[in-house]
């Protein structure tokens, strides 16, 4: 039984806050439809009680039912604008409640003037229920000094009274709203902040793919553009030579395709969506995921780029620690840019030489120098100038907190220079 009772109990909560908030709503659509509604209703009951019954309350029952009239229209019409202007009905009703208890005839002005009150302490600053209890307190010393029946707790204190205890509950409304205003602006403000960063991790992500894409794209099209140099160059003399460099185009292909596969991979989030990697409409299976390039990638790089034809020469100082794959990736990718821009913008005979250095705790330097022209050659489409490329390894320097040098080595020795250097505090 108490089950139900207390389901009854709350259905019927829930029934009554649903109509309060459609109340709520079709009062903040439409404002002037419920003033006006509030208005009349005071405004009959003024004009009903002016009919004769506010005699049966009144000191003077002697007052003319005219000026009666009157004065309740003065303490009923101003409450249409009881939003927009609760102080100034306030004090419009003033002098008709003054004159109601000079009189004696006594009319209900103060439950009507605490509409207005409450209107003051829900919309208006907290200074200004000061003027409230200036323009109140006046009439009700006026009725208690002309008419003393009742004494001056009954005349004068009881109002005040309500007049606080209106007050006390416009601040408790008025303090709901603004909490609540305050938890929809914070709920707005973490909305605004979440995609926020949503837009700046996605932006994260779409300059770390242009970094990948332009390494791997770059790297490989240099080697193979020096594969089909050579090639072109030995097919009239060494058949066979020729024949490996269309051998070496082709591997070099193939490992550029499937470094490219892997990383759009990443970008299908879900596999089984009409498009997606190993759907129907794709039905090419998509290659297995391998790891980032590392240091121990580095020997095949430099064969590959020896294979295009630039002798490169490696040297190591000190042993390598156990570096975080970030790292590691940051420094073959810096390793692969160098070599890579070395094979566009040297010239021939130029050689390029890479020096790593390790440190204790996990510092790392990389020195990737060659022996060409540089930046002494006349423009041509990709200069050895501040371009994507170097933009990029700076940005992956700046990731660990290290710093990125590069620039054409001073005469009379000439080439370029390209310095990474990862400290060993550097965050992983």
């Amino acid at each position: 039984m108490d089950h139900h009772q207390a389901g009854g109990a709350g259905a019927l909560t829930a029934r009554v806050q649903a109509a309060l908030h459609r109340v709520r709503a079709f009062d903040g659509r439409r404002p002037l439809v419920w003033d006006a509604a509030l208005t009349a209703f005071f405004a009959v009951a003024a004009l009903t009680e002016a009919g004769g019954g506010w005699r049966n309350t009144a000191a003077d029952p002697d007052v003319p039912s005219e000026l009666v009239a009157v004065l309740s229209l003065f303490l009923s019409v101003p409450l249409l604008w009881r939003r927009r202007h609760p102080l100034a009905v306030l004090a419009v009703m003033a002098p008709a409640a003054l004159v109601s208890q000079w009189t004696g005839a006594l009319l209900q002005a103060v439950l009507i003037q605490q509409v207005a009150v409450f209107g003051m302490a829900l919309r208006l600053p907290l200074r200004r229920l000061w003027w409230a209890v200036a323009l109140l307190a006046p009439p009700l010393v006026v009725g208690a000094v002309r008419f003393p029946r009742d004494g001056w707790v009954q005349s004068v204190g009881a109002p005040l009274w309500l007049f606080a205890l209106v007050v006390l509950g416009g601040l408790a409304v008025r303090t709901r709203r603004e909490y609540t205003a305050s938890l929809v602006e914070r709920a707005r403000r973490l909305e605004v902040e979440r995609d926020q960063q949503a837009r700046l991790a996605a932006a994260a992500e779409r300059a770390r793919i242009a970094r990948e894409m332009h390494d791997i794209i770059g790297h490989n099209l240099s080697v193979i553009t020096g594969l089909a140099d050579g090639g072109r160059y030995a097919a009239a003399k060494s058949p066979e030579r020729a024949a490996q460099a269309l051998d070496g185009i082709a591997s070099t292909s193939r490992q550029a395709l499937t470094e490219l596969r892997r990383l759009l991979g990443v970008l299908r989030d879900d596999p089984s969506a009409p498009g997606g990697p190993g759907s129907p409409a794709d039905p090419v299976t998509p290659p297995e995921l391998s790891p980032q390039p590392a240091l121990a990638d580095l020997d095949e790089l430099l064969e590959g780029v020896r294979a295009a034809g630039l002798p490169v020469r490696r040297t190591v100082r000190g042993e390598a620690p156990p570096l975080p794959p970030g790292r590691q990736l940051t420094v073959f990718r810096v390793v692969q840019e160098a070599l890579t821009n070395t094979l566009k913008h040297a010239g021939p005979g130029a050689t390029a030489t890479v020096e790593v250095s390790y440190e204790d705790g996990g510092g790392v330097a990389v020195t990737v120098t060659d022996t060409g022209a540089g930046a002494r050659t006349p423009p041509v489409p990709g200069p050895r100038t501040e371009g994507r490329g170097l933009t990029g390894m700076r940005e992956r320097a700046a990731l660990y907190e290290g710093t990125l040098e590069a620039g054409p080595l001073p005469p009379p020795a000439g080439g370029w220079r390209v310095h990474l250097s990862l400290p060993k505090d550097a965050v992983t």
